[in-house]
């Protein structure tokens, strides 16, 4: 089993939380989205999109062998960062023989989860407060 590298490294939110308590600077910081990459709410993704969501909170199990695995961004869409920071996720397509084109791509960073329904030819951000 995999587990997602945003939940491995939660005791990277104590530090910054006690950094943060003793005065301390915040050195990590939400990366930016570029023009790009659009948004949506998460009442608006299929349903498919939040079992894939409740999935990865919860570690797995994961239907597919690839789910877990590093997303290269070799498109390019998605905001520049070091090899390995992006993880995807497949989303389940009703009748589809294959995986079909649909997935999540999570950054490192908490709710940093981006759906795409073209595979990776355009990506939009989830906003879970919607």
């Amino acid at each position: 089993m995999r587990i997602p590298p945003r939940i491995a490294a939660a005791g990277g939110v104590a530090a910054l939380v006690s950094a943060l308590l003793l005065g301390g600077q915040a050195a990590t910081a939400a990366p930016a989205a570029p023009a790009a990459v659009g948004e949506i709410c998460y009442s608006a993704l299929p349903p498919q999109a939040h079992d894939t969501l409740d999935l990865i909170e919860q570690g797995g199990p994961f239907p597919y062998e690839q789910d877990g695995t590093v997303f290269q961004n070799r498109e390019g869409v998605l905001p520049s960062q070091s090899t390995g920071y992006y993880q995807e996720y497949t989303v389940v397509t009703p009748g589809s023989p294959t995986r079909g084109a649909r997935r999540i791509v999570t950054g490192e960073t908490e709710q940093e989860d981006y759906y795409t329904a073209d595979h990776y030819e355009s990506f939009d951000l989830v906003d879970h407060g919607c």
